[in-house]
């Protein structure tokens, strides 16, 4: 299940952000947990995915996580702008979810993709 998408910009080839509303409704927050919903890391990487073979490297699967940090819970009701940085040289995918704080971002989970054809 796909989140409700606010916007998406991509100014450069390698480069776009896709600002997602994080819905309470949402089949992820079901059951994770039940005192407090939280989006799981796998929806998270999902999300990453299907944004970055969409926008960014059309045609390339995901092959391994070169890294991945979790450093802040993304909870219902929240705004989040998904950022997407590839490298096709490297066949890297580098992203990061921030949070919106009003005009203010804060990251709440980071990491590295290796892509394949």
């Amino acid at each position: 299940m796909k989140p409700h998408e606010i916007a998406c910009h991509q100014a450069q080839a390698q480069h776009a952000e896709v600002i997602i509303q994080l819905e309470p409704e949402l089949f992820w927050f079901s059951g994770h947990f039940a005192c407090q919903p939280l989006l799981p890391g796998v929806a998270q990487l999902d999300w990453v995915m299907h944004y970055a073979t969409l926008l960014l490297a059309p045609g390339y699967r995901f092959h391994s996580i070169a890294a991945v940090k979790f450093q802040a819970p993304l909870l219902p009701d929240t705004v989040v702008t998904l950022v997407l940085d590839w490298k096709e040289e490297k066949e890297l995918l580098t992203f990061s979810y921030q949070r919106h704080d009003g005009e203010q971002r804060h990251t709440c989970s980071s990491g590295k993709i290796r892509l394949c054809r």
